[in-house]
């Protein structure tokens, strides 16, 4: 019998139609099949000895909320019947949005996820907040959910790997020959994603909870694609290679299909010519091979509309421009696109939102010392300095947008012009994660908001009329050592401010296009933001997790398994637009 190995992951969801990505333990035709009659069936693909489908479900009536199950060859598989884990949670539904122009939509967001631990044994790093969501949801199926989650970033640490999977790749292979205990080929990623996403909450929380994803560092490595030399050192080793081959497989394979529109799947000749084959795996590898070598082989940015609210996801890890004196975020063909979807039809959307893993909107300080190490590094100050800059931005991380300064200035441009003007919507927000807390930054234009940046164009800036935010939140489920909650309390304040200034100075990198302040937080913990966009309107929540007692039974669902119960407690509450 065929069984469901991972899955199903509820992706795409438009007012008719939705995508559901499972893995399978051979090759088979899955189906998912819907209370109302509505539907979807697909062959199953071939990569690397495992099997996917991802079925489009068509025929779905608009505003509704349809309870599916997913079957394989004619047998049903989800929801699994023998499974006590699942025995206590609803079943999973596909909620398609109404059709009515003033329909709300809450888009729940964070980053940085390591995999929770079995049921009964400690959590290393606290309590997960997805499964606060999940069990939130659980208990109140018809009550607030998201009608998306953002997952930006780090859903999984090819390089930082938990006991288990440790103990599993040295069973597999030893871990005396590099990369040690990280990750090496396509095999130990589905093994990551496994740990990740068979978490019995996990799983029915993406069932039924529709996700866009998008990588940052650790998807493939810490730092990937900090530098050129950073690239060219890790070209030289023996393991590099099969590496990032394979984290670019798995992405494509787990995350990146999933995020794409029926639409976009049909016109996407690589998905097509890796259904057409027995076996996908050297066409799939080929690609993967040419993205790494040229990022402008590959779009990994992709556009969502919900309504009235437009989201661009945006790759700012492979689309990078690396060579000193040309380094940019996003490559040439990548900020156009962005351009592009930010100012096409504006009228058409009430509120803007940009994801990139990596915050525009820094500490002032942290975004000081990465513009002067981008000035050192590009020899403006000599071999001497170049050298010691490049060291400083390897092990102080310094790769965020800040680091590219004629990119941060090229944003500061977009997000002007698109939230100017008698169509502008009424918020644009910046969604980031990757820093391990959570805070809100404003930017102002004005008469210091000159330029673009080191090398930029000069000139006064006109500030947008719409309200205009970067909204960190991470982690989800990590760590967060006492030196990062030290490090940038201490990077907000008013003394490291005028420390960055010194910097800067050094540097002469210029005054950066906008001038910032943060107006919430730093807040730390396990985390989830939500927006919640009706209108013109929108408001933000932060929510931590936290334990609770479990409710006695027969008071309703509730998390499954021994141990206390995750639940979210809201942080704070506040209307970014009327």
């Amino acid at each position: 019998m065929t069984g469901l190995r991972l899955g199903p992951l509820l992706r795409y969801v438009d007012e008719s139609s939705a995508t559901v990505w499972i893995e399978t333990s051979r090759p088979c035709a899955a189906e998912v099949r819907c209370a109302d009659g509505s539907g979807g069936t697909a062959r199953t693909f071939q990569i690397a000895g495992h099997h996917y489908a991802l079925v489009e479900v068509t025929g779905l009536p608009s505003g509704t909320t349809t309870p599916y199950e997913v079957l394989l060859d004619g047998t049903r598989v989800w929801p699994p019947a023998e499974d006590e884990a699942f025995a206590s949670l609803p079943p999973s539904v596909i909620a398609t949005p109404g059709a009515e122009a003033d329909a709300g939509v809450r888009v729940a967001f964070g980053s940085c996820r390591w995999a929770s631990p079995p049921a009964g044994e400690p959590d290393p790093v606290g309590p997960d907040a997805l499964h606060g969501l999940a069990a939130r949801i659980a208990a109140d199926p018809g009550g607030e959910r998201p009608d998306v989650l953002l997952l930006l970033g780090d859903q999984v640490y090819a390089d930082e790997v938990s006991d288990a999977t440790r103990a599993y790749l040295a069973a597999r292979r030893g871990l005396e020959d590099p990369p040690g205990d990280q990750v090496a080929d396509y095999e130990e990623y589905t093994h990551l994603y496994y740990e990740s996403w068979l978490d019995p909450l996990v799983r029915w929380l993406l069932s039924t909870v529709p996700t866009c994803m998008v990588f940052d560092d650790h998807d493939v490595i810490d730092d990937w694609n900090t530098s050129a030399s950073w690239v060219a050192d890790m070209r030289a080793t023996s393991w590099w290679g099969e590496r990032v081959r394979s984290g670019l497989m798995s992405y494509w394979v787990y995350q990146h299909l999933g995020n794409l529109s029926p639409r976009e799947l049909e016109a996407d000749p690589l998905y097509a010519s890796v259904r057409e084959r027995p076996d996908g795996t050297d066409v799939l590898r080929a690609f993967a091979a040419k993205a790494e070598a040229d990022a402008a082989s590959v779009r990994w940015s992709y556009r969502r509309d919900f309504g009235r609210v437009r989201l661009l996801m945006v790759d700012t890890r492979a689309a990078r421009v690396l060579a000193e004196g040309e380094r940019a975020m996003l490559d040439p063909s990548e900020a156009a696109w962005l351009r592009e979807q930010a100012l096409d039809e504006r009228g058409a959307y009430d509120h803007l939102l940009i994801g990139t893993s990596l915050p525009w909107l820094l500490p002032h300080l942290v975004h000081d010392v990465e513009g002067w190490s981008s000035v050192l590094t590009r020899g403006d100050k000599g071999p001497r300095w170049a050298r010691f800059g490049e060291w400083l931005r390897r092990a102080a991380d310094l790769e965020h947008w800040a680091a590219f300064p004629g990119s941060f200035g090229e944003l500061a441009e977009v997000i002007a012009e698109a939230g100017t003007g008698p169509d502008a919507p009424a918020t644009v927000c910046v969604l980031s994660g990757d820093v391990h807390h959570a805070y809100v930054a404003e930017p102002s234009w004005g008469a210091e908001g000159r330029g673009r940046g080191s090398g930029g164009r000069r000139g006064r800036v006109r500030g947008p009329d719409a309200r205009v935010v970067q909204l960190t939140c991470s982690p989800v489920h990590n760590s967060i050592p006492l030196s990062i909650r030290l490090g940038f309390r201490f990077g907000w304040s008013a003394v490291a401010r005028g420390l960055g200034r010194v910097f800067a100075r050094h540097g002469r990198s210029g005054r950066p296009p906008v001038k910032w302040r943060r107006t919430g937080g730093p807040w730390f913990g396990n985390q989830l933001m939500t927006l919640t966009m009706r209108g013109r309107s929108s408001v933000l929540r932060l929510e931590h997790a936290h334990t609770a007692k479990r409710p006695a039974p027969g008071t309703g669902a509730g998390q499954p398994g021994p141990g206390p119960e995750v639940r979210l407690r809201r942080v704070t509450e506040t209307e970014l637009s009327g």
